[in-house]
């Protein structure tokens, strides 16, 4: 395959290997067109209810010689799509040739056939498919938006769920009355037990410091229909037979515990996004939090929330053939291994870092961030170097989002590792994405850490 050329001005000193989807797909794009002959591609993914995203774009003539560039272009594409937008079926209008082989490339036996199973069983109850047809009979878009949160009334209780703290808030007529963080460790507890008991703790807490309660919202990673998960990190130790019985009601069950009580939970990147929009009185946002994944969440110009995934730990960012490996889904290049506690774990030992054997991800974070208090370079070059994903990972966002603000969330953002990430971001957007205006912000350490619990706590209008 054809080696493409480009030249990024901030290539993380940690990482020089590091290929930015963005320019990859610049310059193969710019190929397309310098071609004389391009050929149009619509990409058009169908979700529930019959709603639709389409992406256009060009392609190589699609002869064979072109075809190993094409599909590594296309078949990326796809993959982002895939996890931002979602969709149990893809047409591909344009090309049978690409179609054919994205077909066999999402199947059970592909290899893609972690998000052939995710996207059709697990996420929309549907077989996944690919079907082909021309660029001119391909289906046109049909999104929706939904308008959730910023309900301060009354009496509240709002939680959010990580990987390695579940935070918990009492709200009371938009006075934060209780917030507390309490350690866990869901990530391969085999006994829902564990997870049930953990939240109602929380939820019972918070609801001791309150006169009543008239809604609860939450917050959580993965992907959520109806509240009820559908794939989510936190559960992952449960055994796959007992996920449809015991995952998929957990949320359901609770509320039973309240009884008549409105009760929403949101995936946690949106209501990363919808606490930026909030807070910043600003639409058109993506709100990234790096915490111990990548969790995003965005809010449309018109202020808001759509049907679409945005699930971006498992899209690409990196284009090399030996990126790092997602332990989950078996890719390559995907967003978790860069924008999350992950790419410091990562990071760390190429930095010159070493941790006793064992040490969890949360607590080489909790080191790193001490280093980085006491000045040492070592820590600098990890958040630099994070600072350069995000930035190149933005310019690659920018071509999926109508994005003009970011809001910077998670404990890989917090101290003063965070101004670092920011500064080489934008470093980044200014010198390789001169026409992308995207304003960075990050709030203080406390709305860092507690307020997306604050905010999913908003989410339920009262009856």
């Amino acid at each position: 395959m054809q080696k493409l050329q480009i030249s990024p001005r901030h290539l993380p000193e940690l990482d020089p290997g590091f290929v930015p989807a963005a320019l990859w797909n610049r310059e193969f794009r710019r190929l397309a067109e310098a071609s004389g002959a391009p050929v149009k591609l619509a990409l058009v993914l169908e979700r529930a209810n019959g709603t639709r995203s389409r992406f256009d774009t060009v392609i190589l003539p699609d002869t064979k010689e072109n075809f190993d560039l094409n599909f590594r272009y296309v078949e990326r594409i796809v993959k982002f799509l895939l996890w931002s937008r979602g969709g149990w079926k893809l047409t591909v209008g344009g090309s049978s040739r690409l179609g054919d082989a994205l077909r066999s490339t999402y199947s059970p036996k592909g290899e893609r056939a972690f998000d052939y199973d995710v996207m059709g069983r697990k996420i929309y109850d549907r077989q996944f498919t690919v079907e082909n047809c021309s660029f001119e009979a391909a289906p046109a878009a049909g999104e929706i938006g939904v308008k959730l949160g910023g309900h301060f009334d009354g009496c509240r209780i709002g939680f959010d769920l990580g990987g390695s703290d579940r935070k918990c808030a009492a709200i009371q007529d938009g006075k934060t009355i209780h917030s507390e963080e309490v350690v866990w460790d869901p990530y391969f507890q085999s006994d829902i037990e564990y997870h049930r008991a953990g939240i109602l703790d929380s939820l019972r807490r918070a609801a001791a410091k309150l006169p009543r309660i008239d809604a609860i919202g939450g917050s959580a990673a993965g992907v959520y229909v109806d509240n009820q998960p559908r794939i989510a990190s936190l559960f992952r130790g449960i055994p796959e037979a007992d996920f449809a019985t015991k995952v998929r009601p957990i949320f359901l069950e609770i509320a039973k515990e309240f009884p008549g009580v409105p009760f929403v939970v949101l995936n946690d990147g949106e209501v990363t996004a919808l606490a930026g929009s909030i807070s910043l009185g600003k639409n058109s946002l993506l709100g990234v939090a790096m915490g111990t994944s990548e969790a995003v969440g965005y809010v449309t110009p018109a202020g808001s929330l759509t049907d679409w995934l945005n699930e971006l730990a498992f899209a690409p960012v990196d284009y090399r053939c030996d990126a790092p490996r997602d332990e989950w889904s078996g890719d390559l290049g995907v967003g978790a291994n860069y924008l999350s506690q992950q790419a410091v774990g990562r990071l760390a030992p190429l930095a010159g870092f070493e941790f006793p054997a064992g040490t969890p991800l949360p607590e080489q974070l909790k080191l790193v961030q001490k280093a980085m208090a006491e000045q040492d370079p070592r820590a600098e070059k990890i958040y630099r170097a994070i600072g350069s994903y995000l930035g190149y990972a933005v310019g690659h966002y920018a071509d999926f989002y109508e994005l003009e603000h970011l809001l910077l969330l998670g404990r890989v953002s917090s101290g003063q590792g965070g101004s670092i990430i920011i500064e080489e971001a934008q470093a980044v957007l200014r010198d390789d994405f001169p026409n992308r205006h995207v304003e960075f912000h990050i709030p203080d350490e406390s709305f860092k850490r507690h307020g997306q619990a604050v905010i999913a706590g908003t989410l339920p209008e009262l009856g």
